[in-house]
């Protein structure tokens, strides 16, 4: 699933008239250098929740045969008039998921990033309903949001712990049954289109044990505003 529902309100004005996701980053939307990376890496079928001038994105990319993928679209705004937040839109894509899914945002820049096979095994056969790639901190979020420790959990701290922490990249492999009770009480499909966050639901599952972590050193930006979304069009 690719994540590109969000209002994008750091980026305004520029997401006045474009979803952030459809924004140009070196030639080409924002959100294919993600979409790029999984078809390189063999994922076919992807699911795309949109919000904000969502009706642009699925006019912009199509059906992804394009990008050699078969594109679905889980269209909030539509559907009832607002974007769900990440928890809530994740619940109304469930029934078109797998038990296992790779998540991933569409105004993240990691084109290195390898949605691996050999990953996607060793979290089917283990018993976390996460596992989460954390990078460096980069400089507008210096706390951090997850601490990782050396047997690969993660963990969050409370604020004044001062256990070391890292960033949570917005990429990662779950399990639909964090999506269902006892962490989620939100019936699949998301029928009343409620909205929920995610995190409320990894720091549960963390405190018992049921999220994995490993850290990613490889190219990352949160594309967050107007400035980063320059200078990555300025950098190498």
């Amino acid at each position: 699933m690719l994540l590109a529902a969000g209002r994008g309100s750091r980026m305004r004005p520029l997401t006045d008239r474009c979803p952030k996701p459809l924004l140009e980053l070196r030639g080409k939307p924002l959100m294919q250098w993600a979409l790029e990376a999984m078809a390189r890496d063999g994922i076919e079928r992807v699911v795309v929740n949109t919000g904000w001038l969502g009706e642009l994105i699925p006019a912009r990319l199509g059906d992804g045969s394009a990008l050699g993928l078969a594109l679905e679209y889980s269209e909030e705004t539509r559907d009832f008039g607002d974007a769900l937040e990440t928890a809530g839109g994740i619940a109304r894509a469930l029934p078109r998921l797998g038990e296992v899914f790779w998540l991933a945002a569409g105004d993240v820049f990691a084109p290195d990033f390898v949605f691996d096979p050999a990953a996607v095994a060793r979290f089917t056969a283990g018993d976390a309903l996460a596992h989460l790639w954390l990078v460096p901190n980069p400089p507008q979020h210096p706390r951090g949001d997850f601490h990782l420790a050396e047997d690969g959990r993660a963990s969050s701290p409370p604020a004044d712990d001062p256990a070391p922490r890292l960033t949570y990249s917005t990429i990662g492999l779950f399990r639909a049954a964090l999506f269902a009770p006892p962490w989620c009480d939100i019936p699949a499909g998301n029928p009343n289109g409620v909205a929920a966050p995610l995190a409320p639901l990894l720091r549960a599952a963390m405190a018992q044990g049921r999220i994995t972590a490993e850290r990613y050193d490889g190219r990352w930006a949160d594309v967050g505003t107007p400035e980063r979304l320059d200078q990555l069009n300025r950098s190498d």
